[in-house]
């Protein structure tokens, strides 16, 4: 699961950077943008959140992803929200169904880069089994490149 949210945090990120359209910012040659999203779907494999087990996971959620950037850095935030419905791909499947929330923050300056995300995902089984999964997740790099602060913490 945590690949797969680093992976789509990369691919938003990058495609927010070069296909959003942008809006020159009075004086300081910042550049900033804002994306929306409604209603929007995807289908993929993954697991059972706190499990191994894996699942064919399908969302529907909203979003919204902001970002700044300027001669002295970059600030990009983006908040995920939705329903989901996940069925595991077992000999006798279980479906889940609920409702996830995602938020990322990246700053990045002359004198430190600062990466910051959170997740919570809430849902019931068809066998009244219940998903409760939390991340938070940190990483700081100084100016001279080095780490300073990593965590990625999750509790089921």
């Amino acid at each position: 699961m945590k690949s797969r949210k680093l992976a789509v945090l990369a691919l938003l990120v990058g495609s927010l950077t070069f296909g959003a359209s942008s809006a020159l910012a009075g004086g300081n040659g910042a550049t900033t943008f804002t994306q929306n999203d409604h209603g929007a779907t995807d289908s993929f494999i993954d697991v059972v959140p706190c499990t191994s087990t894996p699942a064919a996971i399908t969302i529907t959620y909203n979003d919204v992803f902001h970002g700044t950037i300027n001669k002295n850095g970059s600030w990009f935030t983006g908040t995920m929200t939705g329903t989901f419905v996940a069925t595991t791909l077992t000999a006798n499947p279980v479906t889940y169904t609920g409702h996830f929330q995602m938020w990322f923050g990246d700053e990045n300056n002359k004198q430190n880069d600062v990466e910051h995300a959170t997740a919570n995902i809430h849902g019931t089984g068809s066998d009244g089994s219940t998903i409760s999964f939390h991340e938070n997740a940190q990483a700081a790099m100084n100016a001279n490149g080095v780490i300073t602060v990593s965590f990625d913490k999750t509790s089921c």
